[in-house]
């Protein structure tokens, strides 16, 4: 069974990047699309964007052209450049497969404020 560990969160401002890094204990490269989530407080886990094993990409509207998913099948990680972030964009992010056939890990908090 995969485990997925999630890093790279923290507290920015407005308009600032950030790299999210999802590490798996074990190969990826036998899962078709994986992907990140994310979580707001009192709302639901939604998905955010997916990369296919090929590296199709697809993502959420409301993250379209300012994220870009990535993923490197050797180093058994998947990545999140997110750019232009907003207040909106704050929650704690996941990754999984698609579907999330994987235990989630503890994510990792993304704060945008000024």
């Amino acid at each position: 069974q995969v485990q997925l560990v999630e890093s790279g969160g923290g507290t920015v401002q407005p308009g600032e990047s950030l790299t999210l890094s999802c590490a798996a204990s074990g190969s990826i490269f036998s899962i078709q699309i994986m992907a990140w989530y994310r979580q707001a407080p009192g709302a639901q886990r939604e998905r955010v964007a997916l990369i296919t094993r090929a590296g199709g990409t697809n993502y959420a509207n409301f993250v379209k052209g300012r994220f870009t998913i990535s993923r490197d099948n050797a180093k058994n990680t998947v990545y999140l450049q997110m750019n232009s972030l907003k207040a909106e964009d704050t929650a704690v992010y996941y990754c999984n497969g698609l579907p999330a056939n994987f235990a989630w890990g503890q994510g990792t908090q993304v704060t945008v404020s000024s």
